[in-house]
């Protein structure tokens, strides 16, 4: 009786236990469950600590927050990082008014001498930079042309009266400077690093005179080409420009043009347009390139000008008959026609009759090659050539020196 009692006993503890078990892993599934459906509604749930430490643990992020940060992207990081440093230009110009019934000023002199010449204010608008703390901006030198005065307006609410320091009209370069304060000024990137392809971002001040707002404004896009040459008009060289697709405006002129670092890498100058009657951004803007456009700015700020480089060597264009009595058979490349005494060119070992078939990178074909060459080379610095002597291929290296009018 009391085997049978124990073994019932035994019997019900055993039930009991795997009853308990039952009820334990049916809770813990039931979690699971719970965990599963509450997962797959429109709030995301953390998975729970797991004690097998193979399982990461995520943190849950909000949306909101997320989008937030999707939202303070590079453009947007970059923009801020610039725009406190960009300036609109107020430039005005004097300009004399002809009269309508009296066009020819020698008449004029000897029959109407009562006739004073009438003058006009003219107000036109750019952009620039600040590049250094003490108020010095870079721009373009179309921008400030014939400048009777100019004010800088910048992004917060200041107006400053400035003054040319110095321009170089072949690189349309100008350097202007406001009186001594502390100022934020930009980075600078590399443009020989620009790729083609990457965000670029446009910041000028195009509306400063329409709706007197001196907040700049910004437009992104990317760089379209690089390495653009242009032929030369009216003694300009744009030469090695950035392309860009980044809407460029009037009023944009001497503006930055940044990378998604917030590096300056250009500055905008000029655009192509659609028809007569667009006179808008079609996408096709250029960019000088700041490598060239600091050491110009250098320049300007310690000579008040941009020294002239001198090679003291002439060339001229070969024909057939030319190449063909210095036996060589091709048309392409300049042949040396004069060398200044005492100049960079005779120092280097140049000779009349060498022919110059490649000029740093550039190969050259005819003096168009030549032209702008030297726009991004500065007094001292040294170029490599490649020329053609007697038949024999050889590298000279060339110190360019001032130019003096005296020479």
């Amino acid at each position: 009786m009391n085997q049978n009692n124990d073994k019932k006993s035994s019997g019900v503890g055993i039930y009991l236990l795997f009853l308990a078990l039952g009820i334990s892993v049916g809770l813990i599934a039931g979690g699971e469950i719970i965990k599963r459906i509450y997962v797959s509604g429109t709030t995301v749930v953390a998975p729970q600590p797991s004690t097998d430490q193979s399982v990461t643990v995520q943190e849950t992020v909000p949306v909101q927050d997320d989008i937030l940060l999707s939202r303070k992207n590079a453009i947007v990081k970059a923009t801020r990082a610039i725009a406190p440093c960009v300036v609109g230009i107020v430039v005005t110009q004097i300009q004399v008014v002809r009269d309508r019934y009296y066009t020819n000023e020698f008449l004029d002199f000897f029959f109407n001498p009562q006739i004073q010449p009438r003058y006009q204010q003219i107000e036109s608008i750019g952009s620039g930079f600040v590049i250094r703390k003490d108020g010095i901006i870079l721009t373009n030198y179309h921008v400030v042309e014939n400048a009777a005065k100019l004010f800088v307006n910048f992004a917060n609410g200041k107006r400053l009266e400035g003054k040319v320091i110095g321009v170089d009209a072949r690189s349309d370069l100008a350097v202007i400077a406001v009186e001594k304060g502390e100022f934020q000024q930009v980075v600078f990137g590399n443009s020989d690093e620009a790729m083609t392809g990457e965000w670029v971002i446009a910041i000028g001040n195009p509306f400063l005179n329409f709706i007197n707002d001196v907040h700049p404004t910004v437009t992104v896009g990317v760089v379209s080409a690089l390495n653009r040459n242009f032929a030369p008009s009216a003694g300009v060289y744009y030469q090695g420009m950035i392309q860009t697709d980044a809407a460029i405006n009037p009023g944009n002129s001497g503006g930055p043009l940044a990378n998604a670092l917030g590096e300056v890498i250009g500055i905008n100058t000029f655009i192509f347009t659609g028809s007569n009657d667009n006179k808008g951004s079609i996408g096709i803007g250029f960019a000088i390139p700041i490598k060239r456009a600091q050491r110009v700015a250098d320049e300007l700020i310690t000579y008040g000008m941009r020294r002239q480089v001198w090679t003291g060597i002439s060339v001229q264009d070969l024909n057939r008959a030319i190449a063909l009595s210095l036996g060589y058979n091709s048309t392409d490349g300049v042949v040396i026609a004069g060398i200044q005494q005492g100049s960079p060119g005779e120092k280097a070992g140049l000779q009349n009759n060498d022919i110059i078939l490649q000029l740093g990178n550039r190969i050259i074909q005819s003096h168009l090659d030549i032209d702008g060459f030297f726009l991004d080379y500065f007094v001292g610095d040294k170029v490599q050539m490649v020329i053609l002597r007697k038949g024999k291929q050889l590298n000279v290296q060339l110190t360019l020196s001032e130019f003096k009018s005296e020479k």
